[in-house]
């Protein structure tokens, strides 16, 4: 019997060819569609599963209240991760301090590379289980002794052993290798980071040794002990930080690993979702595309109903149950469907890498994963029995004795069906197009903000070698003459990240501004220039005032919360030092496009990190870096010039948004082609069912026009009211999403009207060709077809 169906069922694939066609090409598109985005949510929910305790290790964090409400902060204090291990040993197996990523300059021997790395307790690489390849992790515990990544090994000596080997970082200290870590994959925490460096030695005393509990400057992990859940620790350690500080409330408190990724967005202190926005809006396009895959599927079979009728009345005739032929009809669209998925997976294999580059993963196939195939053979039967149900049960139902008199005629519940799907189609085409647009236009909406600053030709240089600090102003000086740069400046921020947040005193500050933080950044007198702010009142920091080392400068939104009607003059305290204002400047995108500015002051003296500069304008920028890049080696001929356009690093900030707007259209484009496809072929069976009749019509003078509209008028009128389920549901979905960002662009009218024109359009293009095809049929033909 299973023989008999399956050869029944290839002979029906075989006969209409070019349905079967239709069919296998929409399906295989929809399951490559499914399947990639199944592979990229698999990465996304598999993030830090690299590492053998994830479910365990929490990460650190501190609840600030603020006047809005209260800040999340995933920098603490050091002394907290001593707290953990004496007053919570209970708690925790394991405690971790690290510091943020450090752009480093390492050499060994002739060879000089840029490396990220992260100062690190040696709890850090136990608790995550880096695998070694080389050598050990408690290696570490010498201060002078470095962990690095293979690629770094190989890159710095080949194919020779590393361990023991010594190399030189940031032109000033000399480290030894204790161990070689196979290199992480992309999907966890640390994949960017080369080097874990000894937490005790001295260069990172500025961390080991703080005992600030105000100062929030690195990061810390620990693993909950046995039995232990984050909940319980939490509410153990929430106090801890609280009598440690003045002037703000804070409280403790840890974070899944598991979370850190996907819920990273928090709203007054609670967790208030993040990536996993993005997870569940692909994981809806993927079951949308695949649906309207399996659609096309059901109004063709149904649409051709009346092909096999004649088959279902012999059959029921000769003894056939419904259930078999109900076992049938959806055989046939499981074999349908593992046809459709053989071409799915030569087009996920082929796809594979650029699908890689638009989304920035490292997403291979697991082919020697039993739980894929597993996963891939249910993904093809659940295909092919959603796309084959309501064929087989509207075919099984038919009654021997109606079909056996002659040809029938697809009923009325069977043509609303068809069109309810076709309506259901176009309805997710059309909210995936509006989508799409929306997305895009809060990017370029964002993009065109006001930045407060020029960027043109302004690039920065990270100071990491003590070369480039201690000669500061004669680099400077050789710049300037250089012919080929306007200016330069130092800052101890980047101009894309003011990171640092703390506290801010002046006369008659209220008790309700207690909780107010400052961004504060150290610049050179000549940062304004240099950038391009404006100065709004009093003035800019001057090398002709020897005083401006304890001056201050705050930008329009500080001004506004300090409350101070003329602050020009006003002696505020910042840390232990007292600093005099003597301008305000216009506010400056300095973190994300998509939020509101934030206070910041500019202070004229401290620490710097970063070297601005701007190409004079007019000048080639190939010979500018060149000789930007000669002076710079005068001054530290062992490290390579290492530089960064503002322009790139802004970009940078809209990448997530970006790639999400680039895979959205993707699949919005094969989503339209999928619909367009079944709307093809069921207009190409509406004319083959119409073909007498619009024989006829010719022979009473009907013309190609009316013979086009006759056809066409049914799917316009039904693309036309997927419009008008499309917007409104489209609306209301964007209007939620773009809540999530305080700079946001509205929706305005013509986005609907030219999306629902778009969509009108694609479909008289689809519709026309086999609308004009059955048109311009030579009439006598027509009438000779029964």
């Amino acid at each position: 019997m299973l023989s008999n169906y399956f050869k029944t069922a290839w002979r029906h694939l075989l006969k209409g060819k070019a349905y079967t066609l239709i069919n296998i090409t929409g399906l295989a598109t929809g399951m490559a569609i499914a399947l990639l985005i199944g592979l990229w949510i698999a990465d996304e929910i598999s993030f830090d599963h690299y590492f053998a305790r994830h479910e365990r290790i929490v990460q650190g964090m501190v609840v600030q209240a603020v006047s809005e409400g209260a800040n999340v902060n995933d920098f603490v204090a050091m002394p907290m991760g001593q707290a953990f291990r004496d007053r919570y040993g209970d708690l925790f197996k394991r405690v971790a301090l690290s510091s943020g990523r450090d752009n480093c300059v390492i050499a060994a021997g002739e060879k000089k590379l840029p490396a990220t790395a992260l100062w690190a307790q040696q709890e850090l690489p136990e608790m995550f289980t880096f695998k070694m390849e080389k050598g050990t992790i408690s290696s570490m515990a010498d201060p002078s002794t470095a962990l690095i990544s293979a690629s770094l090994a190989e890159a710095l000596f080949g194919q020779a052993d590393p361990i023991n080997k010594t190399f030189r970082l940031n032109n000033k200290n000399d480290l030894k290798i204790g161990g070689v870590y196979e290199d992480l994959p992309s999907n966890t925490t640390f994949a960017d980071v080369r080097m874990i460096l000894p937490w005790d030695n001295g260069e990172n005393r500025y961390l080991n040794g703080n005992t600030d509990w105000n100062d929030h400057n690195g990061l810390l992990y620990a693993e909950l002990a046995d039995n232990v859940s984050a909940a319980q620790a939490n509410a153990r350690i929430r106090k801890l930080p609280t009598p440690h500080i003045k002037g703000w409330r804070e409280e403790a408190m840890v974070y899944p690993l598991d979370k850190t990724h996907l819920y990273d967005q928090f709203s007054n202190g609670r967790p208030a979702g993040g990536r996993i926005l993005f997870v569940w809006l692909f994981g809806i396009i993927g079951s949308f595309v695949l649906l309207l895959a399996c659609i096309n599927f059901m109004n063709l079979a149904t649409a051709r109903s009346e092909k096999r009728a004649k088959e279902v009345g012999i059959r029921k005739t000769i003894g056939s149950a419904r259930s078999g032929l109900i076992g049938q009809f959806l055989g046939e669209s499981v074999l349908l469907s593992g046809l459709a998925s053989g071409l799915a997976l030569l087009l996920t294999v082929t796809s594979l890498p650029f699908f890689n580059t638009l989304a920035a993963k490292q997403i291979t196939i697991p082919w020697d994963k039993a739980l894929f195939w597993v996963t891939a053979t249910g993904f093809i039967l659940l295909t092919g029995l959603l796309s084959g149900s309501y064929p087989a049960f509207y075919l099984s139902g038919f009654k021997p004795v109606s079909v056996l008199k002659g040809p029938i005629r697809a009923g009325r519940s069977a043509s609303r069906f068809r069109q309810v799907l076709v309506v259901l189609q176009f309805s997710i085409s059309l909210v995936l197009i509006i989508g799409t647009l929306i997305v895009y236009r809060q990017i370029g909406y964002t993009k065109d903000r006001p930045v407060g600053y020029n960027r043109e030709g302004l690039l920065s240089v990270n100071i990491n070698t003590p070369q480039l600090y201690d000669h500061y102003d004669a680099l400077r000086r050789d710049l300037l003459q250089s012919g080929m740069v306007q200016d330069v400046a130092a800052s101890s921020m980047k101009l894309t990240s003011f990171m640092s947040n703390n506290e801010l005193y002046w006369r008659r500050k209220r008790p309700d501004q207690e909780s107010v933080f400052f961004r504060n950044v150290n610049v050179t007198r000549d940062f304004g220039t240099t950038v391009g702010w404006k100065v709004i009142h009093g003035r800019d920091f001057s090398r002709e005032y020897a005083t401006d080392s304890s001056a201050m400068i705050l930008n329009e939104a500080a001004a506004r919360v300090i409350g101070i009607k003329d602050p020009i003059g006003e002696t505020m305290r910042f840390g232990r030092r007292n600093y005099t204002v003597i301008g305000v400047v216009n506010d400056m995108v300095t973190n994300s496009p998509y939020d509101s500015i934030e206070p910041a002051i500019f202070l004229g003296d401290g620490y710097v990190s970063e070297i601005l500069l701007r190409i004079r304008p007019g000048s080639p920028v190939h010979t500018a870096l060149d000789a930007i890049a000669a002076v710079f080696k005068k001054y530290d001929p062992g490290s390579p010039f290492l530089y960064r356009f503002t322009d790139d690093e802004y970009a940078r900030k809209f990448e997530a948004e970006q790639r999400i707007g680039d895979l959205a259209s993707l699949f919005t484009g094969l989503a339209i082609f999928i619909s367009c496809l079944g709307l093809f072929g069921l207009a190409s069976f509406v004319a083959e069912q119409r073909t007498k009749e619009i024989g006829v019509r010719k022979v009473l003078g009907a013309g190609i026009h009316s013979i086009w509209m006759l056809l066409s008028k049914e799917f316009i009128r039904l693309v036309s009211l997927s419009l008008v389920i499309a917007i409104p549901l489209s609306y209301w979905i964007m209007d939620r999403w773009l809540q999530q960002y305080t700079y946001r662009s509205g929706m305005p009218w013509w986005i609907f009207i030219s999306a629902g024109a778009g969509i009108l359009l694609i479909t008289l293009l689809t519709v026309s060709y086999q609308s004009l095809k059955a048109a311009l049929q030579n009439p006598v033909k027509s009438l000779r077809t029964e």
